[in-house]
């Protein structure tokens, strides 16, 4: 059985502060059968960000020339990994507030069959130190997908997901500012299998985050307009990915 080849790819825009510190935490052998490449997705940065992951050991840079939003890098993201031949795609934020060495246990999941796509909730693992205002503004947005897709969901907002190589060709994010609720609900509307596992928040302690009192505004839109696009149901492959317990 070949190598599943994993792509983690990171977005990230003036994070020069934090991300050579998360690029070391990625976990590069932890399983024979699985290759490890890292991707950052530089959304027009004017600080030292690209030479700081370059020297942190990124294996490939894709860079914007000019800021266009998380949304559009998330987007680029997926579409440069299944590019570099990725079985399986993660998503992390650059500004290590995410367990980057949890990545095993957030691909799991996929690894054995059981999801398609995978978050890692802060909300079943630790959110100690966020802000009470993100706090309730995950409550509010998590709960609204759960009603949108009846389905019980932990931390809608999560900077931490994983995707099968059918999630990563079928997903669609139509807004650049941001990805996480848009992105939910496109794949578990086409029939893709969430799963979600504790990880470790930490609060950011370099750099600034882009969400703001702004954010609601721009975000409810994006998933109104979402909700009432048409979509397909897809026949997932649900072993696509499924590892065999002893490696050749």
């Amino acid at each position: 059985m070949k190598q599943q080849r994993i792509i983690v790819f990171l977005p990230a825009h003036n994070e020069e502060e934090s991300i050579a510190e998360v690029l070391k935490q990625i976990p590069r052998n932890f399983d024979p059968r699985v290759e490890v490449k890292v991707l950052v997705v530089d959304d027009g940065s004017t600080d030292n960000t690209v030479e700081k992951a370059k020297e942190a050991g990124a294996d490939y840079i894709y860079s914007f020339s000019k800021n266009r939003g998380l949304g559009a890098a998330v987007r680029m993201g997926l579409a440069e990994a299944l590019r570099l031949r990725a079985d399986i795609a993660v998503y992390i934020d650059s500004d290590n507030e995410y367990p980057a060495w949890q990545i095993p246990e957030v691909i799991a999941p996929i690894l054995a069959g059981e999801a398609d796509y995978v978050m890692g909730s802060r909300f079943l693992g630790t959110i100690s130190g966020m802000k009470l205002y993100r706090r309730l503004g995950n409550y509010f947005f998590t709960f609204l997908q759960s009603i949108i897709l009846r389905k019980r969901i932990y931390d809608g907002q999560s900077g931490m997901r994983a995707f099968s190589k059918q999630a990563m060709e079928h997903a669609e994010i139509i807004h650049d500012y941001n990805y996480a609720q848009v992105l939910t609900l496109n794949l578990v509307r086409k029939g893709f299998r969430l799963k979600e596992v504790p990880i470790t928040y930490q609060v950011r302690k370099k750099g600034k985050s882009f969400i703001n009192f702004n954010y609601i505004f721009k975000v409810i839109p994006a998933i109104i307009k979402e909700i009432r696009r048409p979509v397909t149901k897809v026949e997932v492959n649900k072993n696509a990915h499924l590892l065999k317990k002893n490696y050749n």
